[in-house]
This record gives structure tokens, sequence and C-alpha cells, in this order.
């Protein structure tokens, strides 16, 4: 019989982080129950627009990870259930990327599967099956500061698999009921932990695809998702033009550049060129030297914050501006409701519109939002 006050719900996905969370708890005497949450179905564009018609190896939330989350349960002997949230996972994550990406904003929907599905849709799933608590394979720290009363976000003991930039949406209810039994190891600890508890997924590879973008090719994805659903891309064709305001070409619609990007601009130049800027209102799309993507400042909104209650006033940071960059320092200041200015010591390069803005202090996170 499942008591809620003790039963954690562990994510399990399939992969070697999630199965050793579920090993450790399990072994460590915690009452555990499996749980894989059925996101995107791989073969459901199959075909369209150069979408392979067999999934790929190495793409997350595949059927061979549910198989292999399946077996990871039973040889933990722990009960195991699959929970289809495929159409709240297309209306929370996959029409919002769609929508971001024909706006000339380049989304990340890996935020926002864990602010709407691996969070809060787990945890409420988790209530329902009689679990208080759910744990994940994040290379993450939460923690409780009594001083403050709240609870706090920080990186893990691997800067290398850190993924706090994914988390910072997180609310004080979501982190109260959640556990990251990976953020003080490293990644061959974690492999050598599975070695122990004859997880024979100990080897396996870590996944390096979104689930719903086939090769990260969006561009085939937008058009096979578009054709499917009976819609056409609007119609946001324009002029090409050079930083000095120079039309210097003309392209096929704004969705298929984003900041910072060189190839594929349709225009030849005797210097390199890149995406300096996405007006969706003209239609234009700016071009020029890669001097030029540089930026000392950045706003931010639809914010939350975790390790303060709210932004005041200007606070000293580090800001992260997307999943690979190394935070910055910057000033933090308020820009208005539910939005904020980051102005950077050193300008940083290609500050793009539908990212994540994540800002640290010291190994805390204090808060995110979305670059604008």
């Amino acid at each position: 019989m499942i008591n809620e006050q003790t039963t954690i719900a562990v994510a399990m996905s399939g992969g070697v982080d999630s199965s050793t969370v579920a090993a450790i708890l399990a072994h460590s005497g915690e009452q555990v129950v499996g749980l894989t949450l059925q996101l995107w179905d791989q073969t459901r564009l199959a075909g369209r627009h150069g979408i392979p018609d067999a999934p790929k190896a190495g793409r997350c939330c595949s059927l061979d990870d549910v198989y292999d989350a399946r077996h990871v349960a039973e040889h933990l002997g722990i009960p195991y259930y699959v929970v289809n949230q495929e159409e709240r996972f297309e209306q929370d994550v996959v029409r919002p990327f769609v929508r971001e990406y024909l706006a000339g904003r380049t989304p990340i929907p890996c935020s926002l599967c864990n602010d709407h599905l691996k969070f809060d849709q787990l945890l409420k799933t988790a209530r329902s099956i009689g679990a208080s608590r759910i744990a994940t394979g994040h290379y993450a720290v939460n923690e409780y500061d009594a001083g403050r009363k709240r609870w706090i976000l920080k990186r893990p003991a691997d800067l290398t698999k850190d993924q706090t930039y994914f988390l910072f949406g997180l609310t004080q209810e979501q982190l109260a009921h959640t556990l990251f039994p990976l953020g003080r190891l490293t990644k061959p600890e974690v492999r050598e932990v599975a070695r122990k508890y004859g997880l024979r997924l100990a080897e396996k590879p870590d996944s390096q695809e979104i689930c719903f973008i086939p090769g990260g090719d969006y561009k085939s994805f937008l058009a096979a998702y578009l054709e499917e659903q009976g819609e056409k891309a609007p119609e946001t064709a324009g002029e090409l033009v050079a930083s000095n305001g120079e039309v210097i070409g003309h392209h096929e619609g704004i969705f298929n550049f984003t900041v910072g990007q060189r190839k594929g601009l349709g225009v030849a130049s005797p210097s390199p060129l890149y995406v300096l800027n996405i007006d969706p209102a003209s239609h234009r799309v700016t071009v020029g030297a890669d001097a030029e993507l540089a930026s000392r400042t950045l706003r931010a909104r639809r914010l939350n914050w975790i390790s303060i209650p709210a932004l005041t006033g200007p606070i000293r940071v580090r800001a992260k501006i997307r999943h690979r960059h190394e935070p910055a320092w910057a000033t933090l200041e308020p820009a208005g409701p539910d939005e904020a200015m980051a102005t950077f010591d050193e300008p940083q390069r290609a500050v793009t519109p539908g990212q994540s803005a994540v800002f640290y202090d010291g190994d805390e996170v204090v808060g995110g939002g979305w670059i604008v």
C-alpha cells in the first residue's frame, strides 16, 4: 500500500540518470514509484518534409526509453506507470515553440517542458497515485534556507552537466516537493552507481536531441507540423538589410532566421555576415559583422524569482543567456511590471529574443525570465 507521506515518484525517462535516481532511493529504503510521461509520438510526422520514417537513436522520450525505464523498474521491484501527456505537451510546449519561431524568435522548449510537464504535471500525477514528492535525474541542488524561508536552487557538483538554466521557472511549491539526488555527484560517479546496482543501461549514451525535432532541423519540423495541422506559415517575407539600413536582398520569411545565424542567409558577401536582428513588425532581417552581435544589455519578461521574493532594486548577478554560455557579470534592475534589465560589464555575443536569461549569485539561481 502506498503511503502518501513517504512515497516518492521518480520521473523515469529511460536514461541512466533517472534510472540511477530510482535505484539510489529504492536501495536506501524509500518507497518509490516510477513514472514516465509519454509526451510525443516520434512517428507522427514521419515522411513529411524530410523527416525520417524511423526515429533516430539518441532522441529523448522514445519508445525504447519507455522500454528501458520499465525494465529498470522491474529490476528494482518498484511499481511503474506510463502517463500519456501528449495533448498537454502539444498545447504547452510544441505549439508555443511553433508560434515563437513563426514570430521571429528563438524558443527554448526544454524550459517550457520543465515548467508545464516535468514538474507541474508530474507533481499532480504523483499526488493522484498517492505520492507527495517527486525525484528527477536533473543535475541541480535544492535546499531550504530557514533564514530566508525559501527553497534555494543551486548549481550541481558536476558543472559540465549543470541543468539549472532549464529549471529557473520552478516555483517554491515545486522545489519544496522535489528531490535532485544527483546534485552532488559527477556523471562518472552516476554511471558507477548504476553499475553497482546492476542497471544494464549504465553505459547508455545521453540523449542529444529535442524529442520532437529530428536532427535539430526545426525548419523541416515547422513545415511538417503546419502541413499536418492544415495551416500555412504567415506571410513574413521581407527585406534583408545591412546594419547601415541598405537593402542587400530579400528573404522568404523571418522564421528562417535566428540571431547569430551565419549560414543560409541567401546573400553573397566578401566577408562573413550574421543575423543581428529580426523585426517581426516590418519583417526586416538585419545582418552584419560578427563584432556587431555584441550587446551590453538585455531585457527579460515573465520573470520567476527563486532565491529572492522579488527584484526591488539593482543587484549584481552573473547572467547566462543560453545553455552553453558562461555566466557573465551584470547589474540587474527592475524595468517595469514583470520586466527586468541586465547591463553587462562586458558586451555579450548574440543576445537572442525567445531564449532564457538566468541570473546567478554564486552557485544560487536568483531567478530568470525570457529575453525580449
